[in-house]
Order: structure tokens, then C-alpha cells, then sequence
């Protein structure tokens, strides 16, 4: 049995409502008890034991009391969850706590029986601790529960990060120098030199071909698919590294670094855009070709209003052909919301506010070829509802089986094509799939993530609204938050591009032109 006591923190004089909580067979033998209170393991014990004897005298179904205790309990299959509280307590009170307790269990353990709960014994006394503090119920529900218990570290992240990178960049600079000193040598025996020695443990070096055969060929790898490394400052020896392969992961993070303004660089070329993983590439791409990208960033309440919208803007420019490499762009600002727009450090800021030309201070250099370079951002930020491009409205109702949920959406900004369209509505565990009636689109029930997702391919002005209606056991805050993705070909900010010229004589200028309107994050709370 796992016992664990916390000591109560005296404040203003209260007694605490329950002194502790425990799963137990139904002979009274406690797998796992966490109490809030201090008392001894003997106490504990005597409490459980003396509970299936209270039960036998059949006087109440969901709890029973002493001169001292109240038990309140749920059966489990072949078990109890039961809560000992004081017999002042708010019995229905408890009775909502009981359940919550209930439900947390089944998010640890596949099957409720005592070898499974004995070895997740620690995630549900973590998973307690959050419920109870002090003997009090704390105001929480079962996703934050899930969310407070797995204990993200921004930290940790960096730290893998950075230490991954590090260990991708040693083993490509070990290939490059080994494909080098496998060179050399093939050069000098063209030639018929001598071999020159690579060694410096105390000899010459390597004097048979053979030798150095055998630790090139343990040393050369197949080249493998290079993902984009990050350089770091080294912070100590290689040797003792052991990581695993999360390298999608890693630099999944690595892009929200680059996301929140960290000055991360590229060794091995640039990191393809998100927009090139969601929307198909141009077909046609010109020697001068742009890339308008807008990223939003959104928080709603559940009960309306929204709280933080940051929008992120780039025209990214890249040049091909060196003939075509001293030009202005000419830019169309429409926007009316209020974006606050920001040039390049090398470009002619003065010529951009009187007359939206984006060119070079200089206007005899030119731009970079072959790279990626931005030449306008912008950024709008607001808590204006007016502002919300899609508005999503979740309605749960509690009924007799459970919640009946209803939940429409409807596109404020009618100019937008919002494609491959995914509403996330989380879902409780255990509880079966959910019943849909009425949908507009298609669903899926995620029953891994406990996730219901529907799914609308487009929204435009002729589709700008909708709705999905559902039921399913659980508690109207089990269905927050909501999580919303989409793409989009045309940018929420009407700003665009509108001619590319020479810089001497104004000829015009052939350009491509890709737009993309994505999610960062978007969520109801």
C-alpha cells in the first residue's frame, strides 16, 4: 500500500472538510491512500478497514458515518474509491468531488484493477494533490488536472534543444572532415606521395592505408536527410550525451523560438516556410519571387469576448537571377485595422512612407541572391471582438445522461477563404464516443486524445456559418478549451504587392507571388 500524508497549515482557526482519500478492495485493504491531514498509517489502516463492516448495514448507498467519519464512496468494478471527510461537510459538495476523483482514475490507469493502480500508484497521488489542498476542494477540472500533472518545462525544452542541435552539428562536421582526410589521401596516392599521417596520440600518424581504411569506413555514414541545426555556444563535452531521437520534435520547438523573435540561424540552409507544409507550392516561380505570410495568435473566453489577437505579418523576398537583383517593390496598403508596420534596417524608410516603395538605401546594391530576405513585417494586436475573423460560440447544457453540446461558428471577415478548417473540441475520457445529430461538414472522434474534431474544408462568404450538435456524459467545463486551425490564400491584413521595377529606368519587373494566411494559435478558454 502507498500511504501519504501531507501536515495541515492551521489558518484562521478552520478544520478541514476532508481528511483523506484512498482506493481500496472491497475488503477494506488500501492500494492507494492520500490523506490531508496528518495521521498515522495505523489510523489510515483502522479508517479502511472498519468501512466494508459500515457497508454491510445497507442504510445509504453513497455514503456512511461514524461518531467520528463520514465516508462517502463510488465502486470501481472490484473496488472503492472512497473519500473520508468530517460529518460537517456539504455532502453533495463531496459527492462532486467524489466524482471528479472517479474520473481522474481512469485517465492513469487502463483497467481498474489492483495491480494497475498499484503501478501508477504516484500519478494518481499527483493527480490528488491537485483536487484537495489542505482538506479544501480546489476549483479545477479534469483538463487542467491533465495539464497541471504533466508539468511542461519550457526549460527542459531549451536544454534538449540546445543539446541535440549541438549533437547533430558534431556528427555533420565529423562526416565533413572525414570525407576530407579520405580525399587527401585518395589525391596522394594519384600522385604518388607519400601518405601524409593524421594521428597525434604519440605517433607520426597512420602509416598503412589499411589502418586508415578501417576507421574512414567506421567513421563515413550514409548521408542522411539533414534537418536545420541550430548553432550554440558549446557548453561542455559530447561524450557523456545520450539522446533520443526526437529530431521532428526539437525542432518543432526550434521554430517557436524563431516565432517569439530568438536570433536562430541555419548551418545547413535556410528551414522551408510553414506555408510551404500546408498549402501546395506555386507552380510558376519567377526569378523574383515574394512570399506574404500572416500568422495569428488568439485567446476567446467561452462566454464571449476576446481577450488577446496578435497578428504577424511578412514580405519575404528571394532572388534568383543577378540581372534582376536591383529593383523596388511597389506596395498596396489597404488595411484599415490599424497594423503598425516596420522596413528592413538596409531599406529606404523615407521612400517608403511617402510613396509605399520598398528599395535600398543604396540604390546601387543589390538583393542577396538565393536567400530569403524580409523587407516589410507588421503587427497588429487588439481586443476588439469586431477583429475576430471567425467567431466560435460553444453552448454545453447539462441534462439527465450527461451534456448536450451545441457549437456554431460564423465568419466575421468575409473577404477570407479559410480552408481545411478543423474545430477541436475536447471530449472526457471514458465516457464512449460522443452522439452527434446535426452537422455541418464531416467529424471524427479521436478516442487516443480524446479529442472530437470537425472538420470543414472551406469557409467563405458563402458557407460563413455552421453548426454540430452532440451529447455525451460529462460537465459543461470538460469541453474547453477549443482549438481551431486553418489555411488560407488570401492575408487577413490587405497588404499586398502590386509591381516589381527596375531601379533604373522603371521598367517592370516579372515576380511570383505566394500568399498565406495561417494559426499560431487559436483557442476558446
Amino acid at each position: 500500500m502507498v500511504t501519504l500524508s501531507i501536515t495541515l497549515s492551521s489558518i484562521n482557526g478552520d478544520i478541514p472538510l476532508i481528511n483523506g482519500s484512498a482506493v481500496c478492495t472491497k475488503a477494506g485493504k488500501a492500494i492507494v491512500s492520500r490523506q490531508f491531514v496528518e495521521m498515522t498509517r495505523t489510523r489510515v489502516e483502522g479508517l479502511l478497514a472498519a468501512f466494508p463492516k459500515l457497508m454491510g448495514l445497507g442504510k445509504q448507498h453513497t455514503f456512511v458515518e461514524t461518531e467520528s467519519v463520514r465516508y462517502v464512496y463510488q465502486p470501481l468494478d472490484k473496488l472503492y474509491m472512497v473519500l473520508v471527510t468530517t460529518k460537517n461537510s456539504n455532502i453533495l459538495e463531496d459527492l462532486e468531488t467524489l466524482r471528479l476523483f472517479s474520473r481522474v482514475i481512469p485517465e492513469y490507469c487502463r483497467v481498474l484493477e489492483e495491480g494497475e493502480i498499484s503501478d501508477h500508484c504516484f500519478d494518481l497521488i499527483f493527480a490528488f494533490d491537485e483536487i484537495v489542498a489542505l482538506g479544501y476542494r480546489e476549483n479545477v477540472n479534469l483538463a487542467q488536472i491533465r495539464t497541471f500533472t504533466e508539468m511542461d518545462s519550457h526549460e527542459e525544452k531549451v536544454f534538449r534543444a540546445v543539446r541535440e542541435t549541438q549533437e547533430r552539428e558534431a556528427k555533420a562536421e565529423m562526416r565533413r572532415k572525414a570525407k576530407e582526410l579520405q580525399q587527401i589521401r585518395r589525391d596522394a596516392e594519384r600522385s604518388g606521395k607519400k601518405v601524409p599521417g593524421f594521428g597525434g596520440f604519440g605517433s607520426a600518424g597512420m602509416s598503412s592505408m589499411s589502418s586508415g581504411s578501417i576507421i574512414t569506413d567506421t567513421i563515413i555514414e550514409p548521408e542522411k536527410p539533414k534537418m536545420a541545426t541550430v548553432p550554440v555556444r558549446p557548453t561542455g563535452s559530447s561524450k557523456a550525451l545520450k539522446l533520443g531521437a526526437r529530431g521532428k520534435e526539437v525542432d518543432n520547438f526550434v521554430d517557436k523560438l524563431r516565432g517569439e523573435g530568438e536570433t536562430i540561424t541555419s548551418n545547413t540552409g535556410k528551414r522551408p516556410s510553414l506555408a510551404s507544409n500546408v498549402l501546395p507550392p506555386p507552380v510558376n516561380v519567377e526569378s523574383v519571387h515574394m512570399r506574404v505570410e500572416e500568422k495569428i495568435s488568439l485567446t476567446c473566453g467561452r462566454d464571449g469576448g476576446l481577450q488577446n489577437m496578435e497578428l504577424l505579418g511578412m514580405i519575404t523576398l528571394r532572388v534568383t537571377d543577378d540581372k534582376v537583383s536591383r529593383i523596388r517593390l511597389m506596395v498596396n496598403n489597404y488595411d484599415k485595422k490599424g497594423v503598425q508596420l516596420q522596413t528592413h534596417p538596409n531599406v529606404d524608410k523615407k521612400l517608403f512612407t511617402s510613396d509605399s516603395v520598398i528599395g535600398l538605401k543604396n540604390p546601387e546594391k543589390s538583393f542577396p541572391l538565393d536567400n530569403d530576405v524580409g523587407v516589410l513585417k507588421w503587427r497588429l494586436q487588439s481586443t476588439d471582438d469586431a477583429l475576430i475573423p471567425l467567431t466560435i460560440n460553444c453552448w454545453p447544457s447539462e441534462s439527465a445522461t450527461g451534456c448536450d453540446v451545441n457549437i456554431e461558428y460564423e465568419l466575421q471577415e468575409e473577404s477570407l477563404e479559410l480552408n481545411d478548417v478543423v474545430i477541436a473540441i475536447p471530449i472526457p475520457s471514458g465516457v464512449g464516443a460522443p452522439v452527434v445529430g446535426d452537422v455541418d461538414g464531416e467529424y471524427k472522434h479521436d478516442s487516443r486524445r480524446n479529442v472530437l474534431e470537425w472538420s470543414l474544408p472551406v469557409i467563405d462568404a458563402k458557407n460563413k456559418s455552421g453548426s454540430l450538435e452532440f451529447s455525451v456524459a460529462g460537465q459543461p467545463s470538460d469541453f474547453f478549451p477549443v482549438n481551431v486551425s486553418f489555411v488560407s490564400k488570401r492575408n487577413y491584413c490587405d497588404i499586398q504587392v502590386a509591381k516589381v521595377t527596375h531601379v533604373e529606368g522603371d521598367a517592370p519587373v516579372k515576380f511570383s507571388l505566394e500568399t498565406s494566411f495561417l494559426v499560431d494559435k487559436y483557442e476558446i478558454l
